[in-house]
């Protein structure tokens, strides 16, 4: 039989008068203190207008169809991932223009190669025609979250910026190609979690580097920097960057903490080819 509230009520009183009565009791309860007051957040400048128009957003990101590569069945395994670079670079620059050197020595490069380059040899190294072709072996990781795989291209920039590196990613989008990921960067590393891109790169402070999280957002219908933040590296170069980041340090849209073990806990990518 349950206990009756009144029952209950009356042995917590008892238990208490039992408390109290233990003077000297090493067990007995202790004010902890004074509860500090709780402030609200302390609002700057007031009275400052409404800004006219937005500021240069480092994460404005919109998809972009790639014309004139077909995929068939939706199947983004079944295209061919350097006929998908070039094809994108020709039509869609990124951060660069077209009368950019870097631009212009990026695309004479991607024309040179030759498709397939990018598939795994199987053992996730790349094949000897690396020095020619500024592709690198693809992979394959739901982002979306719809169950199918898209498609992650890295394409090494031309001499004199060979250290950065530009990162897009491809889903299907209404049966049609779409880019739904674009940046550069003096990039470190790159991992997969889950569904995130997480992109470290140089920073032009010692011993730091940013870490970048994009996530699938599904009303822009892209992938958004959702976090962007500059931390501390023991692996990083010990010396200053040979050259500055290709990037304008700019506020985080959002500041989110980044596990420090998300990628080791994630199950390893798929490299093209890979099951």
């Amino acid at each position: 039989m349950h206990r009756s509230r009144i029952a209950l009520a009356a042995g917590l009183v008892a238990s208490g008068a039992l408390l109290a009565g233990g003077c000297g009791d090493p067990g007995e309860l202790r004010s902890a203190g004074s509860t500090p007051t709780a402030e609200a957040p302390t609002r700057l400048w007031p009275k400052l207008p409404p800004p006219s128009a937005p500021a240069e957003d480092y994460g404005t990101m919109e998809s972009v169809p790639v014309k004139g590569v077909d995929v068939p069945g939706g199947d983004l395994r079944k295209v061919d991932p350097v006929t998908v670079a070039k094809a994108d670079f020709a039509k869609n620059p990124g951060m660069y223009s077209r009368s950019d050197a870097v631009y212009k020595e990026t695309a004479q490069k991607l024309a040179e190669c030759e498709p397939g380059h990018s598939t795994s040899t199987g053992t996730g190294q790349h094949s000897a025609a690396d020095d020619k072709c500024p592709v690198l072996n693809a992979y394959y990781r739901d982002l979306t979250g719809d169950g199918k795989d898209d498609l992650i291209v890295g394409i090494r920039l031309a001499q004199g910026h060979a250290e950065n590196l530009d990162i897009r990613a491809y889903a299907v989008e209404k049966q049609k190609l779409t880019q739904i990921m674009e940046m550069g960067d003096a990039v470190i590393g790159v991992e997969l979690a889950g569904h995130e891109v997480i992109v470290r790169a140089v920073s032009g402070m010692r011993g730091y580097e940013y870490r970048t999280v994009w996530s699938w957002d599904s009303h822009q219908k892209t992938m958004l920097p959702t976090t962007d933040e500059i931390v501390r590296s023991p692996n990083a170069p010990s010396g200053k960057p040979s050259s500055k980041p290709s990037r304008k340090p700019e506020p985080a849209a959002s500041f989110r903490p980044v596990p420090s073990t998300s990628a080791a806990s994630s199950p390893s990518p798929s490299p093209s080819g890979n099951p």
